[in-house]
């Protein structure tokens, strides 16, 4: 046999062995578990206990959970511990003990091993330090992104004068640039342009496409006030930049008129983007057929006007496929979805409402999806107050109080 020689392997085992009274009284130790901690057999056999060679850390838990959980269970196994070398210095170990008994069952003696822990050790804080490094990145990463992600929106939304408008995004994850856009903008003739849109695709290649059409659309505004026309120019622009990339994206883009009356008439043209809600004052709800292509996927794709009319009280809620595509246990769709119907039907339960009712509205919708929001959502309504309740004109003079 290649180990026949059991005092040897009891002596110089890859591990500390120690037996030791059942009061923690050291009786035996081995020269390897000495070695480790500096001492030597005269000084801890007969003098020491267990509990004297750890920390003071240790020591308390030693005796508030080591201790007692032994006694009770007859053994533990793989306690993280600290001794406390002769020099002073910390030894991180792993400590296994068990109580011996003798032969009518009555505990004698506690036998140990330990095992050394420093690289162990040495590698967790590595893998610590290393999480926690990747967790700064995550949240740099985190930061960019929203920064980013804001840029692509306006930092304000404005507001035509006598009506009232707000917007909402909602990111479905942090750590990518979404391609959702949105923008209410005046023009210098008294209308306003705006539009929103989702663009396919995330990440910093999404963003870009987003930064175009933005632009794009802002700047065809300028020279020509036509919706159609508009969406066709960014549609040329960008097939030609993204044709090899199949980049392309939805959008509705709209021109707004305010009315004498304190309404609003809306020229809207769609490039396959989801049909806009009017929440009328009334309490109902519909959606403004809009029809088109998606836009930069076709050479010579064409666009058409539809104009829509918004009395007082009238809302019109514009918003990304993300809110009709989230999927829910609730939805009577085949395929989960929560879909257009129901979305029509929760809106005629909001009206007759206001663009910041209606936008957060949505915003709590949203929320209830849950891990069913997979995609992010934009929003954005516009609505004109409604008339005020006019006063009936004063009796005579007589008749009043």
């Amino acid at each position: 046999m290649l180990e026949d020689d059991l005092e040897d392997l009891y002596e110089n085992a890859p591990c500390g062995n120690l037996s030791t009274l059942l009061d923690g009284t050291v009786a035996k130790i081995n020269s390897t578990l000495l070695a480790w901690l500096g001492y030597t057999r005269e000084e801890l056999v007969g003098r020491r206990r267990f509990s004297d060679l750890l920390t003071g850390g240790g020591r308390i838990y030693h005796e508030t959970h080591f201790a007692p959980m032994l006694a009770m269970q007859g053994e533990i196994r793989g306690i993280a511990l600290d001794l406390r070398t002769k020099d002073g210095s910390r030894m991180p170990v792993l400590v296994t003990s068990v109580v011996k008994a003798g032969s009518e069952g009555q505990p004698q003696l506690i036998r140990t091993a330990i095992f050394d822990a420093r690289e162990r050790r040495s590698y967790e804080r590595e893998l610590l330090d290393a999480r926690r490094a990747a967790e700064r990145e995550d949240e740099r990463l985190r930061q960019l992104v929203g920064k980013l992600q804001r840029s692509l929106l306006p930092a304000v939304l404005q507001t035509p004068p006598g009506l009232e408008s707000a917007a909402y995004y909602r990111m479905a994850s942090t750590d990518e640039v979404g391609g959702d856009f949105y923008d209410l903008f005046p023009l210098d003739d008294g209308r306003w342009g705006f539009f929103l849109g989702d663009v396919s695709g995330k990440g910093v290649e999404a963003a870009a496409v987003t930064a175009l059409a933005r632009y794009t659309l802002r700047a065809a505004t300028v020279y020509n006030p036509d919706p159609a026309a508009a969406l066709h120019n960014l549609n040329t622009v960008l097939w030609q930049e993204y044709r090899e990339d199949a980049r392309y994206c939805t959008v509705v883009f709209g021109i707004l008129t305010p009315t004498p009356a304190g309404g609003f008439t809306a020229v809207i043209a769609s490039g396959g983007h989801p049909e806009p809600l009017l929440l009328r004052a009334d309490g109902s709800a519909d959606y403004q057929c809009t029809k088109g292509r998606i836009v930069g996927a076709f050479p010579n794709s064409r666009y058409t006007n539809t104009t829509v009319v918004a009395n007082p009280g009238d809302t019109l809620l514009l918003y990304s496929d993300g809110l009709t595509e989230a999927r829910t246990a609730r939805s009577e769709a085949p395929d989960g979805r929560y879909g257009t119907e129901a979305l029509v039907r929760w809106a005629a339960d909001l009206a007759p409402t206001d663009a910041a009712t209606a936008v957060a509205a949505v915003t709590d919708l949203l929320g209830t999806f849950g891990a069913g929001l997979t995609d992010d959502t934009a929003v954005m309504a516009i609505s004109a107050p409604p008339r005020p309740h006019s006063e009936p004109p004063p009796g005579p003079p007589h008749a009043r109080r």
